[in-house]
């Protein structure tokens, strides 16, 4: 990396203009020291649409072209799973930081592939999971570690929604009918991610990996053994259940689908209290990002954290590694291990067996 340099601008391009490149670009352009500089898409015209209606200075019609830009300090990477490892390492290669959607990569392997290439380009790697960034998660890490609600035990976490009202509202640009441009559902579903296994799809990938990442999150460590089942449609998960064994009589359990009502919310249970959020991956309401502990004896206490936006959280502390000149090896660490869990789960769904974590 280059030598610290706390005044910086960090200058960002965007590799990719899916639904979540606008969310997150908006987040940087609003994060102090950082602005997205520059997009590329696979189609030219498409590019330069999306940079005009962002606001963005260049635009480039293939994705190698961005990777010659140097002006540009980090690449956020919004691409399908399956192209994460190729587009991660051709970033790192060409001295570009890396903010990579999560799934990391299709499996562990590629991430320790992305992850050494970052490592020996001097460049950083951080996986796009927001919610860990937001001064809550700090908030409710503490009660955990301190004693507060004694030994850990368990963690509990669930997180779902109603795919098909979410695709017909929100459908791809590749949704539409060439000739006519009408959309309709076989269309939505034939060009969206979540159903191509190939690519990536599937609830765990999409959603599961939050839950896997909560209880990394407060075990502070990885299970030994894990147990799943699931359903399946286009030959991807929609719905998964997962057990996860830890050492020292500690149990995680988390389930997740496309069929259920929405719901993001996880139970940290210890020995004399738990700790409750009912919105951790975003809280319902902005100005009131809460949660709850819980005693043995039926008390309760709601806590109240600060309020900034959670992506802009993220963007910040990317840049602030950036800035200072040195890789910060906890972000990719985190990531390869989410995804070592992720591979166990997915196997024993398919196998319907018991899965050592490896």
């Amino acid at each position: 990396m280059s030598a610290m340099n706390p005044t910086k601008t960090v200058r960002w391009g965007i590799l990719g203009t899916a639904r979540i490149a606008t969310q997150v670009a908006g987040a940087i352009d609003a994060t102090p020291g950082a602005e997205v500089a520059a997009v590329a898409s696979r189609s030219t015209e498409r590019a330069e649409f999306w940079a005009k209606q962002h606001g963005v200075a260049r635009s480039y019609g293939e994705y190698r072209a961005i990777l010659d830009d140097e002006d540009l300090d980090a690449i956020y990477i919004p691409l399908p799973p399956s192209m994460h490892a190729e587009w991660t390492i051709r970033c790192a290669e060409a001295s570009k930081h890396v903010l990579c959607e999560k799934t990391l990569a299709m499996n562990a392997a590629e991430g320790e592939e992305m992850a050494a290439a970052c490592h020996e380009n001097n460049v950083q790697l951080m996986d796009a999971t927001m919610w860990v960034h937001h001064p809550r998660a700090a908030d409710m890490l503490r009660p955990i570690q301190d004693g507060t609600i004694g030994e850990l035990r368990r963690v509990t976490s669930a997180f779902s929604f109603m795919i098909e009202p979410y695709l017909k509202n929100k459908p791809s640009h590749m949704a539409g009918d060439p000739q006519t441009g009408n959309v309709n559902f076989d269309r939505i579903v034939a060009n969206e991610l979540r159903f191509q296994r190939d690519l990536g799809g599937g609830s765990l990938f999409d959603l599961g990996w939050y839950n896997v990442r909560v209880a990394l999150w407060a075990f502070g460590d990885l299970p030994s053994r894990v147990s799943a089942t699931a359903r399946y449609r286009h030959d991807v998960d929609i719905n998964m259940s997962a057990t996860m064994w830890y050492d020292d009589d500690r149990v995680a359990a988390f389930d997740c689908g496309f069929d259920l009502s929405r719901r993001k919310w996880f139970e940290v249970v210890g020995t004399i209290g738990s700790v409750v959020c009912d919105d951790f991956l975003r809280p319902w309401i902005a100005e009131r990002p809460r949660f709850w502990i819980h005693g043995e004896s039926g008390q309760s206490q709601e806590h109240v954290s600060a309020a900034p936006i959670q992506e802009q959280c993220m963007i910040d502390r990317f840049c602030q590694i950036v800035r200072s000149g040195e890789l910060d090896d906890t972000w990719p660490s985190i990531s390869i291990a989410n995804q070592r869990v992720c591979d166990a789960v997915a196997q024993s769904a398919r196998t319907a067996e018991t899965v050592e974590v490896k």
